[in-house]
């Protein structure tokens, strides 16, 4: 078998090969394995192919093989001639498709696999993406119009010409030591955990956090409770580990744990996944008693907390409560945060923090799914941490969100008066919206769609059953002006008293 792996005039090193014992005509091959190379974008159109005569000469046939495989790609349409220069890929590609190059068809994937397969529980989820103009309520993801992009292009910068060697090496599936110190002096300064470098770990957003931790505590059949009304891949992480979830109640004081007691008297319960601060999707903010509670009784029955703090710097009326983290003695709270909300959705950087023996078994699963974390982005976040760059955008972003939080509030009181209700929320980035139950809340959301606005509603975030009458609309990704005309729309969709 003859291979060609020589220069191609400027940027192109073509590799082909040849089987002369092959049955089909060497031509053929020869015109099939640039269409490969055209077909995966390793030749562009405009492209040079390499004279005929070196081209023959390194595969060792004759060039007149090389001449018709030529003239049969410009026959096709994927190639042309230029007299005087040589033959280059065609420039119609790819908006002008050539024909098939003979032989047998590309054929797609089978539809189903051919051996035993074991369907997961959980599908993922596909939305379709919006029409041009809509407006969206999302859970409560930030807006990226004022993420810190130049500080952080310029952090990038920094670390990959300065320290390029190192960063872009094998790395810590802890994580960058550089950001785990930042994050433990973070969570030290701002919420109470006595936590260093080595109890945090560092991951791709909180979602992979929550599944390292769902992996580590949980064996098929385990019990853990959720809030009844809740965050659906948080369970998905759960259930794909084994977990048998049980719901417990939320009311205007956070989720009830006499509940939890009650459960606990009738089973082994291995862990409870809490939402204390901002609680998803209500937003209210576990009482102080019920802090208190929980604690003793996780100690007490040796049941882990996984406590998600997912939008901890939000808070706009008094002092933001510390976590239940900062207040665990008996080392029962696993507690999950992120960075995406404070940045932007794109940015994937979420924690861990744990008793250190823990901390290790996440890292030995995350070295069998992903091995390490984005060294470049991590060495860029963890200097604007050092530098006080992020401080300084959550402060910034605060600000623009208390805005936005009361513009809602206005408007809602404005148009939707008679027809919602709902507490303002002191921190978050979204508001949980009681429907009247006169209205038929699946029919308002599809009426929503249709007049151009998105909306979430309570039966996305139940356990089970239908789940309340409801919407989280969450408010920080709009401008005021944008939730003013959000809402209007939403008035405009509400469909009639039943």
């Amino acid at each position: 078998m003859a291979k060609y792996t020589g220069p191609v005039l400027r940027t192109w090193k073509l590799t082909l090969e040849v089987d002369p014992s092959s049955t089909v005509p060497l031509f053929v091959q020869v015109a099939r394995a640039v269409v490969r190379d055209i077909e995966r974008g390793r030749l562009s159109p405009g492209d040079a192919l390499p004279g005929t005569r070196a081209l023959s000469r390194s595969l060792g046939v004759h060039r007149n093989t090389v001449d018709a495989a030529y003239r049969e790609l410009i026959h096709q349409g994927w190639a042309s001639a230029e007299p005087s220069r040589g033959t280059f890929v065609s420039t119609a590609l790819p908006v002008a498709a050539p024909k098939g190059f003979g032989g047998t068809p590309r054929q797609r994937m089978p539809a189903r696999p051919g051996f035993p397969f074991p369907q997961e529980e959980v599908a993922p989820e596909r939305v379709a993406p919006p029409p041009r103009g809509t407006l969206e309520f999302n859970d409560g993801a930030p807006d990226v119009r004022l993420a810190p992009s130049m500080a952080l292009a310029r952090a990038f910068r920094r670390v990959l010409t300065s320290r390029a060697r190192t960063t872009l090496g094998v790395g810590d599936a802890r994580g960058e030591p550089g950001l785990r110190e930042a994050l433990a002096g973070m969570l030290s300064r701002t919420r109470g955990l006595a936590a260093g470098a080595d109890d945090v770990l560092v991951t791709r957003g909180s979602q992979m956090a929550l599944f390292l931790v769902a992996r580590a505590l949980i064996r098929p059949g385990d019990v853990v409770a959720v809030e009844a009304l809740g965050y659906r891949p948080a369970w998905d992480a759960l259930r794909l580990a084994g977990a048998r979830l049980v719901g417990l109640p939320v009311d205007a004081q956070g989720v009830k744990v006499d509940a939890l007691q009650a459960l606990l008297a009738k089973q082994p319960v291995r862990a409870v996944y809490v939402t204390p601060h901002h609680q998803y999707p209500t937003t209210v903010t576990l009482t102080a008693a019920r802090r208190m509670a929980l604690l003793r009784l996780a100690a007490e029955a040796r049941v882990a907390v996984v406590e998600d703090d997912y939008d901890h710097e939000f808070h706009y009326e008094g002092r933001p409560v510390l976590p239940l983290a900062s207040s665990d003695r008996a080392g029962c709270v696993v507690y999950v945060g992120s960075l995406s909300k404070l940045v932007a959705p794109g940015l994937r950087l979420g924690y861990v923090v744990a008793p250190a023996p823990l901390v290790s078994a996440l890292a030995a699963l995350r070295m069998v799914v992903d091995r390490q974390g984005d060294a470049p982005l991590e060495r860029a976040v963890s200097e604007l941490l050092q530098e006080g760059e992020l401080q300084r955008h959550a402060r910034k972003a605060r600000r623009e969100y208390l805005v936005r939080r009361d513009a809602l509030v206005e408007a809602l009181r404005g148009e939707l008066g008679g027809s919602v209700d709902f507490e303002i929320p002191a921190g978050g980035l979204a508001l949980w919206a009681r429907v009247d139950e006169a209205l038929d809340t699946a029919d308002w959301v599809a009426r929503a769609a249709s007049h151009g606005v998105r909306v979430a509603p309570g039966r996305s975030f139940a356990l089970e059953g239908r789940g309340p009458s409801a919407f989280r609309l969450g408010f920080a990704s709009l401008t005021p002006q944008e939730l003013r005309e959000a809402v209007h729309r939403l008035a405009l969709a509400r469909p009639r008293r039943r």
